[in-house]
Order: C-alpha cells, then structure tokens, then sequence
C-alpha cells in the first residue's frame, strides 16, 4: 500500500497573508491542529500547527493579527503519493513529526498524510485478518 491510498486529498491550507487568528478558528472550527502554509503562488512554504500556536504565539505575548508566516514551522518533511506506508512511517518517525504535506511531481501540494491515517489502516487489517481468521467461512 502506498501514501495516496491513505492520504488526504485537497487538504485545507492557509497562506502566509493568514493571521494566527485565522489559523486558530479555522482548527477550532474544523476540528484539526495542522495546515500546510503556501505563498501567494501556491507553493508550500511552511505548516502551522496548534503547538505552533501555542508556543510561538500564547507563550510568546504575541498579537492575534500575527501572520502564521512569523509562526509557522519552516522545515518542511515531504513525502510523495508513491511511498511506501512503511517509508512514510519511517520519515515520521525520524523526524518526530505526526503529519506529512504529501508533494506530487511538479512540486505541489497532493495531500496530507497523518499519523492517525497510518494507525487507523494498520487497526483495520488487524482486525480483517482477526475476522478472517475465526470466520467459519475462512475455516471450513
């Protein structure tokens, strides 16, 4: 299984002209703690995340109309639709990160791929293999 079979497509972004506000009720509001940041030419620059918020702006003093660009999380860890979920993993795992902007070929932003993605599938094919195992269809 690869990253694009997990990923989710057309994730909600922010761009840099956004203020941490926007940020903050746009997460609330839509119940997650991380969006990719593109520059006016819809190229990924950075990702905000509710701990950037948190600790760059709450434990800094700094105002609501802060741009995320002044907040947001620089070093970016990318991965492509065609890596293996075990690669994607990996890259999580090295780096300390829970999510991954996922860049197509030409550069641009495909998708998001979470840990919670990775666990959810790995969840699921337990439990298929569980049923598989004590269905009386499997053992005849």
């Amino acid at each position: 299984m690869r990253c694009e079979d997990l990923m989710t497509r057309n994730p909600e972004v922010l761009t840099i002209r956004a203020t941490v506000r926007d940020a903050a009720v746009r997460m609330r509001d839509s119940r997650i703690g991380f969006f990719p940041v593109l520059d006016d030419s819809g190229q990924l620059v950075g990702v905000v995340t509710d701990r950037d918020l948190a600790v760059r702006v709450v434990a800094d003093g700094r105002p609501l109309d802060t741009s995320v660009e002044v907040v947001m999380t620089g070093e970016i860890i990318t991965c492509s639709p065609q890596e293996s979920l075990q690669r994607v993993e990996e890259l999580m795992r090295v780096n300390h990160k829970v999510r991954l902007p996922v860049m197509d070929e030409g550069g641009r932003l495909a998708g998001v791929i979470s840990l919670a993605d990775l666990d959810e599938y790995k969840e699921s094919v337990a439990a298929g293999e569980v049923v598989s195992i004590t269905s009386p269809e499997a053992n005849p």
